[in-house]
């Protein structure tokens, strides 16, 4: 049950007041054990796989491939996420986290099955990803949807930081295996978490997931312009900013640490401000200015701009990301509450599908042109996708899809 300071409708409620609430705090505690075993397990496996390959692309793949496989959860058996049973659903989902876990510990294992072993969880962790945004949106009122959001974002970030530096450190005493039983102990920790704090909800009605429930709820949501709107801005242009981060590197050299640094520390100030201080119209007010904030301080990158001009733009811009909040409580807003979950699950595989993306695109095109160039060149097709769809996201409503079995 919430705390009551959770149910005032116009209260937008702290973090403290939200970790009060048993089944938020049990969804919170183990979404983080579960980010940082899935960050300490990509690191043992990007360690593992560098060592034995020497490949940089081969590195790359075996840390952030998986989220590529989270389409194909979104694709075929998101409608899991809304099913009548979600509790169990979500426990069965982080059981097979955790035998993905101990099985990636196994040491001599070919670096094939290991691959396979990652896009089979990655597209595991979608479902289990829909399951769990669906059940914080009934574990909590409308009025705390975002800050609790904004609390996971911000602690996922900071997670995903820590367990790196960790996993650099443990890696000193430990092999990658080693490294492997550390994340699938954090899965067995997030497991316990999640089945001795979260709750059955009995409100749900019957439904039978699918294929072909998932299919009619993706089109019904995909094929009307509000909620199609909606995705776009929370896809694309996420993924095009990502796309010139990853190119600061190229750009930056020895320098791409602070730009690096700068983009985390304005996300941060983004989530919190926009998470924790701004009230629901507010809110609905910056969507669009933060959207276009996102992209619009890279165009300075086509003036190539000395490191401290550059980090301050990127400082500015991350701040953008804060979007985000607004435009996922504008969608759960407009989503019947029988396909939350799968709706939520739809969107977040969506966002980290596009970030992928837009690496991949700002990588090749920058083989062709040069990073200045290309920066440039995201951040004004993030500006227009942004101004383009602004009507459309601006009408957005949501037209309930057929039964397939009706």
């Amino acid at each position: 049950m919430a705390s009551p300071d959770l149910n005032t409708p116009d209260h937008t409620p702290g973090y403290r007041a939200l970790l009060r609430n048993r089944e938020f705090a049990g969804l919170y505690a183990g979404f983080t054990l579960t980010v940082a075993a899935s960050t300490l397990s990509g690191f043992a496996l990007g360690t593992l796989v560098d060592r034995s390959t020497g490949s940089p692309f081969l590195t790359a793949v075996s840390m952030y491939g998986a989220t590529f496989a989270t389409v194909l959860g979104a694709t075929t058996l998101m409608s899991v996420a809304d099913g009548s049973r979600p509790r169990r659903t979500l426990v069965a989902l982080q059981a097979v986290a955790l035998a993905g876990a101990c099985a990636q510990a196994v040491p001599g294992m070919p670096l094939a099955a290991r691959f396979a072993l990652l896009l089979l969880l990655g597209f595991f962790q979608s479902l289990n990803t829909g399951t769990r945004m669906g059940l914080l949106a009934e574990a909590v009122p409308a009025s705390a949807y975002v800050p609790a959001r904004s609390l996971m974002n911000i602690t996922a970030g900071g997670t995903s930081v820590l367990g790196f530096a960790l996993g650099a450190l443990l890696l000193r005493h430990l092999t990658p295996q080693g490294l492997f039983v550390a994340a699938a102990a954090l899965t067995a920790a997030a497991l316990a978490v999640t089945a001795a704090t979260v709750r059955e909800r009995s409100i749900r009605p019957p439904r039978r997931p699918g294929l072909r429930e998932t299919w009619t709820t993706n089109a019904a949501l995909l094929s009307r312009t509000g909620p199609r709107a909606l995705l776009l801005n929370l896809w694309v242009p996420n993924g095009l900013i990502v796309g010139c981060e990853a190119l600061f590197i190229p750009y930056a050299g020895e320098n791409a640490g602070v730009l690096l640094a700068a983009a985390s520390g304005g996300m941060l100030l983004g989530d919190l401000t926009v998470g924790r201080l701004l009230s629901a119209a507010w809110r609905r007010r910056c969507a669009f200015p933060l959207r276009l904030l996102l992209a619009a301080p890279y165009l300075l990158f086509a003036l190539r701009p000395p490191t401290p001009v550059a980090a301050v733009a990127v400082f500015v811009a991350s701040a953008g990301f804060a979007a985000t909040l607004p435009l996922q409580e504008r969608l759960l807003a407009l989503t019947p509450e029988q396909v939350r979950g799968q709706v939520q699950g739809v969107e977040s595989a969506g966002r980290m599908t596009w970030q992928g993306i837009g690496a991949a695109v700002a990588g090749a095109t920058a083989q062709v042109f040069s990073p200045t160039v290309t920066i440039t060149g995201l951040a004004a097709v993030s500006v227009c996708v942004t101004l383009a769809s602004r009507p459309y996201v601006n009408r957005a409503r949501w037209v309930a899809p057929t039964s397939p079995r009706g």
